[in-house]
């Protein structure tokens, strides 16, 4: 009996290790290009084209100044526009999407199922085979270089929509819904006091995922937005990196790149107690 105790012990003890193994390997290697990046933005551009170094370099507050100081990058305006556009976006978009998911789980009508389709149909129409329609249509109505049409179409987010109604699907019971109907609460007040809390967790992940997309957009921005103030960090770094062999400066991209993963990270870093919520909860129901 103590034999097999032991065996068994031992298989566990393997297994944990083997499994603590892949996981630190996995974790490097998706850490890896982070640390790549900062370390090159540490480094000159004649430093970086002589290949790899796992040591920084001492170019950093240069690469930093020669970023902020240039003309043709207004840097600074470029976060700001970006925070804009993906802080706007990503708080419309999740709680519009949260409403939306909440009618279509709370409610019984006709054509419920109808409605619930059309919009997962929604889901498989790329950006970009209505994109030339959309901007002819924002030029029509003179909205040119300007963030609504980057921020007011996000309130139909059919992706964090779907998201959010199956994580209903699993945590939300009707009981609930009808208890505050039952002690006078309005649709909207038991929305957003009873089931906005609940929900948090989806909340949470489709915020992040709405700040990094809309962060990281380059396709709309770049066909919207052609003023030298109103550009985002993306169309930023795409201007830097297309700068003519004379000007181009390597140490200048990956500072630029690295300042606008900063703020993304920060996000997740504020926003991952809830996923982690979100997942003990889901596990906790399974």
């Amino acid at each position: 009996m103590d034999k097999n105790t032991s065996r068994s012990n031992m298989f566990l003890y393997i297994r944990r290790f083997i499994s603590y193994s892949v996981l630190i390997i996995l974790t490097i290697l998706s850490l890896f290009s982070f640390y790549i990046l900062f370390i090159n933005s540490t480094r000159s551009h004649p430093d970086i084209m002589k290949g790899f170094s796992a040591l920084p370099g001492n170019s950093f507050f240069t690469n930093f100044k020669n970023v902020l100081t240039n003309q043709n990058l207004p840097v600074l305006n470029g976060i700001v526009n970006s925070f804009i556009i993906a802080g706007s976006c990503a708080a419309i978009s999740t709680y519009f999407s949260a409403l939306t998911a909440y009618g279509i789980h709370a409610y019984e009508f006709s054509l419920k199922n109808t409605v619930f389709s059309f919009i997962l149909m929604i889901m498989m129409v790329p950006t970009q085979v209505s994109a030339l329609g959309f901007v002819n249509m924002v030029f029509g109505m003179g909205l040119k270089n300007s963030f609504i049409p980057l921020i007011v179409p996000t309130i139909a987010a059919p992706v964090t929509f779907f998201y959010i109604q199956q994580y209903m699907e699993s945590v939300l019971p009707l009981e609930i819904v009808e208890a505050a109907r039952i002690d006078g609460s309005g649709e909207l007040n038991t929305f957003n006091k009873i089931i906005f809390p609940i929900i948090k967790p989806a909340i949470a992940v489709q915020a992040i995922f709405g700040f990094v997309n809309n962060w990281n957009n380059y396709f709309l921005p770049a066909l919207l937005l052609d003023e030298k103030n109103k550009k985002t960090l993306p169309i930023l770094i795409a201007q830097l990196r297309s700068a003519d062999w004379l000007k181009f400066d390597l140490g200048q991209v990956y500072m630029l790149i690295s300042i606008a993963i900063l703020p993304i990270i920060i996000v997740y870093l504020i926003l991952s107690k809830y996923i982690v919520r979100g997942v003990a909860l889901g596990s906790i129901k399974g």
